[in-house]
């Protein structure tokens, strides 16, 4: 029954957004109401569900994507996206100037959470596209995919990183076999699915941007001897990733359970948050005040990019609203008990469970823990590679993003798709990269 109701709520949800056209937002927010008043959840619990769903949600993402979005306004307003997006088409050529945009949110993605790394390309992307008259989403898509892939097979993002506590793995390790998996994962579901995407729904691929993240690019065009150096242009919008990378290498450094206020100052440093408010700070002076640019034009940039993100924060926090209507619903523990007492090999089950886990409630995050915990009894008398198991649960925790997952609501905003466009492209993606990881896990373990 509880899968059944997730499979009606879902149906309604589409109903309301597709066929009455009622706003994204109220859609997500009446079926939350719905869904958790069929899965029988206590009549009094439902609105601090829902409340605690919105404010998880956007207190791990609204500073980022605010700061984000003012950095990426405040960089392509001076002119310093347009310089970088001059500078790689001259350097790399129209024909290649996809792979340079994957290449660019892989090395990105590494160091950079989906979210940060998403906010800080799109702009840059948006305008590259401008120039060479490109669809913003032939650039986009694979970018996003770079971002995906990293964030579900390479630790130090959270994912991986955690499930590897978990399973006792090694770290090191994860992250080898995880660059083996993604980097061909990458090509597959990147540059080659979206040759495919764009004969098949060429509908997202024709449009003019109208994403409220794409809206952030779009700025007016300078003579190029007008914008900044690509030097200060290209450190300013990579300060995120140099000041996260140092905190992760410091905090690799660091001996388990020790206290050391050096180490806490450097965390709380190297946080999104953080990383996100200084970079800005960074940009107002680089962008603005070192070019005689008047600070109250400064903050008319960052006011206007705020109010291109108001809503899409909105729809971001009611879905997290009915992510966490479904996990405190009891859908995932209902999906592990089906597979209590399971035989199937340790590493398909993982993928399996962490995928139908993914499917029912939405976090990818809680489908990897979940999983983790029910698959450990189950590899006891095994030789299964654990570093692989970590990175099977990972790969099965991606699949399929739809409507009850945040990054589903995240990419169709950000590129102004709908929702049929985002099913054909996003979810698809999502479902390529967990299905080749799975494959390309399998491929593995008959040799290590």
């Amino acid at each position: 029954m509880p899968l059944l109701i997730v499979a009606l709520g879902i149906v309604v949800l589409l109903i309301l957004i597709m066929k009455f056209n009622l706003n994204t937002f109220i859609s997500l927010v009446v079926v939350s109401f719905l869904i958790a008043l069929a899965l029988g959840m206590p009549v009094d619990q439902i609105v601090k569900t829902i409340e605690a769903g919105m404010g998880g949600t956007l207190g791990g993402i609204a500073l980022v994507f605010g700061l984000g979005a003012i950095l990426g306004k405040l960089i392509a307003d001076a002119g310093g996206a347009q310089r970088i997006a001059m500078t790689l088409i001259d350097k790399f050529g129209e024909k290649r100037i996809q792979w340079a945009v994957v290449a660019a949110g892989f090395i990105l993605g590494i160091a950079l959470f989906f979210e940060v790394g998403l906010v800080l390309l799109i702009p840059i992307v948006y305008q590259i596209s401008k120039q060479i008259n490109k669809s913003f989403l032939w650039l986009g898509l694979p970018m996003t995919t770079a971002l995906s892939v990293t964030h579900a097979f390479l630790p130090p993002h959270p994912g991986p990183t955690v499930i590897a506590q978990e399973y006792g793995a090694n770290v090191g390790m994860v992250l080898v076999y995880g660059f083996i998996i993604a980097i061909p994962t990458v090509i597959i579901a990147g540059p080659l699915f979206t040759k495919i995407a764009r004969k098949y729904a060429p509908s997202a691929f024709e449009k003019t941007p109208t994403g409220s993240m794409a809206s952030i690019g779009d700025a007016k065009q300078f003579k190029l001897e007008d914008t900044p150096s690509f030097g200060i242009s290209a450190f300013t919008a990579l300060f995120p990733v140099i000041l996260m990378a140092i905190s992760t290498i410091v905090s690799l450094l660091r001996e388990p359970e020790t206290d050391n206020a050096f180490f806490d100052f450097v965390a709380m440093v190297g946080a999104p948050t953080t990383v996100m408010l200084i970079s800005v700070l960074l940009a107002v002076y680089t962008m603005g005040v070192a070019r005689k640019i008047p600070m109250k034009d400064l903050m008319k940039s960052a006011e206007s990019s705020i109010a291109a993100i108001g809503m899409m924060l909105l729809i971001l926090g009611a879905g997290g609203s009915l992510k966490q209507v479904l996990i405190d619903g009891g859908v995932g523990d209902y999906v592990a008990q089906i597979f209590e007492g399971s035989t199937i090999s340790p590493l398909i089950l993982a993928w399996l469970i962490a995928a139908l886990i993914r499917l029912a409630q939405g976090s990818a995050t809680v489908a990897a823990l979940t999983t983790a915990g029910l698959v450990l009894p189950m590899m006891v008398g095994t030789d299964v590679n654990v570093e692989l198991m970590v990175l099977a649960t990972g790969a099965g925790s991606i699949i399929a993003s739809h409507v009850n997952d945040t990054g589903f609501w995240i990419v169709k905003e950000s590129f102004g798709l709908t929702m049929k466009e985002t099913f054909a492209t996003w979810t698809v993606l999502e479902t390529l990269i967990s299905v080749c990881g799975l494959v390309f896990v399998l491929a593995l373990s008959l040799f290590v």
